[in-house]
């Protein structure tokens, strides 16, 4: 599809630039986007607007809007404006609304929220944009294509391949299991770092493990075509569990309800792994079932933006998450500690190490 196509590329592009970051880093000077600058912390308003999910997915919207609401409460500023999308038709209309309300800083949450993100900041060049998971390149040459846009997206399949090899090293019938909401790259980035860690188990201990849900061949696999928890997702997540699979990522905010209610439904032992948040921690009536959350550094990175942006240092270089930065990681295994033999957990953390030394290149559209 045409925005998957523009993701891969525009992630690509951008390995230049996460080169060159170690993290959030000092903050460049101001990109000349006035509305956080010009306002003094008590009347600067920052506002978002989520994806379809919603701010209450427990995963990727709520961290967006905790990530906001920490940095509104550290500055002392206006109570930020929060707009929940039901749909992508929602995007432009929820944007201008925000516009209309006279916010200084607006934060996009999700991929496809890109295009209207870059659209409303064209119309706006005196409002400052963060747009999280998405680089807005749209035109291929490695930058953002609004210079009042900042970038924080995150490089998840590194992250995902610690575990899958610990799904692999977990699991008793030798299936492991994942599927997505859509066939983008900020869904199959997860899958399929999953999938390359099932790989490197595999080869480490001449074993087979299979993964089932996601090809990395032909780039494609089980999606339910959306972020909602509903029996789609429940009836997606049951074909995986059918095929032996005892180790199951579901990726896409909410779908993971779904998962957990079919694997409950399944009366075996199947462990379920959460992403974006600890799912742990955020959803603990699942907390059992959880191996593992991939983590994914939204609130931190949302918190950092908004606090330059409020304190009038607006920084539009992108923030790229990656395990050296601790923008992306590894939940604890909770409930699950005792079922994790020691010797796995010290490989999980050799490989870690091993990733970030540069020893181990996990393949993504962010890092090639």
């Amino acid at each position: 599809m045409k925005t998957t196509k523009k993701a891969v590329v525009s992630g690509l592009a951008m390995i230049g630039a996460a080169a060159l970051l170690a993290g959030c880093g000092a903050a460049p000077e101001s990109n000349g986007a006035s509305g956080g600058a010009a306002a003094g912390a008590s009347d600067y308003l920052p506002c978002m607007v989520s994806d379809s999910g919603g701010f209450d997915d427990k995963s990727f919207n709520q961290l967006g809007k905790e990530g906001l609401d920490a940095a509104a409460s550290e500055l002392g500023s206006k109570k930020p404006i929060e707009v929940q999308s039901q749909s992508e038709t929602d995007f432009a209309s929820n944007l201008q609304n925000l516009v209309d309300q006279g916010c200084n800083t607006i934060i996009t949450v999700g991929f496809l929220l890109a295009p209207a993100a870059l659209e409303s900041a064209t119309a706006n060049p005196d409002l400052q944009y963060v747009s999280i998971d998405d680089t807005v390149d749209q035109n291929f040459d490695g930058t953002t294509d609004a210079p009042n846009i900042k970038p924080i997206i995150f490089d998840t399949a590194q992250a995902a391949y610690l575990a899958g090899y610990l799904a692999a090293g977990t699991s008793k019938t030798g299936v492991v299991g994942t599927f997505g909401g859509m066939n983008i790259p900020t869904v199959t980035i997860f899958m399929d770092g999953f999938a390359q860690g099932v790989e490197k188990y595999n080869t480490d201990n001449n074993a087979s493990v299979r993964v089932v849900g996601w090809d990395r061949t032909a780039k494609d696999g089980s999606f339910t075509g959306g972020f909602e928890a509903n029996d789609t997702a429940r009836q997606t997540a049951q074909a995986i569990i059918d095929q032996n699979v005892d180790v199951l990522l579901p990726v896409g905010g909410p779908i993971y309800q779904s998962a957990a209610v079919a694997i409950q439904d399944s009366g075996r032992e199947i462990a379920l792994v959460g992403v974006d948040a600890d799912v742990y921690e955020t959803d603990p009536s699942i907390g059992d079932l959880l191996l593992t959350s991939i983590l994914k550094g939204i609130d931190v990175g949302t918190k950092d933006a908004i606090v330059a942006a409020g304190e009038g240092s607006f920084d539009t270089a992108p923030f790229i998450g990656t395990l050296e930065n601790d923008g992306v990681g590894l939940a604890p295994f909770h409930d699950w500690s005792d079922r994790v033999p020691a010797d796995l957990s010290s490989k999980v953390d050799a490989l870690k190490a091993d990733i970030i030394s540069g020893k181990i290149k996990v393949e993504s559209y962010l890092a090639g």
